[in-house]
């Protein structure tokens, strides 16, 4: 835990908090400035800044734990969809330099903005750039 970092204080009780599920690894909270009805965060109990240093056996355990939040939640909150939002970095949106991602319920004429201006490259810029990015498997 960090000393210095919000999230690590809720999610280790330092702080109370509106609490709607732990287990060993995480604690989901009800996000005090929610976007939604319901906007939950994923916070792990652990300190780590963001994807970069998540170990990868605990980010598996939070997607499957987004998906089990989220697939309880859809019924009692009467949601038409959800978004999964996790920003890494300033530039990306993110305030607080603790991993958490947020599970925001959605209803039908809520208001809410959750997108991107696309772009409209050529096809040619598209391939070049996907040879460019090319992974190995």
């Amino acid at each position: 835990m960090n000393d210095n970092c919000i999230f690590c204080k809720l999610a280790n009780h330092v702080f109370d908090t509106n609490i709607i599920y732990e287990d060993d690894d995480f604690t989901v909270i009800l996000d005090a400035g929610p976007a939604t009805r319901g906007h939950a965060l994923i916070l792990p109990k652990e300190h780590h800044a963001d994807i970069y240093e998540m170990p990868n056996d605990l980010l598996e355990k939070a997607i499957v734990l987004a998906k089990k939040v989220i697939v309880a939640l859809t019924p009692r909150l009467h949601v038409d969809g959800y978004n999964i939002v996790q920003n890494n970095g300033e530039t990306a949106g993110q305030t607080v330099f603790h991993f958490h991602i947020h599970l925001i319920p959605r209803y039908k004429d809520d208001g809410q903005v959750i997108g991107w201006k696309p772009g409209k490259p050529s096809e040619d810029e598209l391939k070049a750039l996907a040879e460019e990015l090319k992974l190995e498997a």
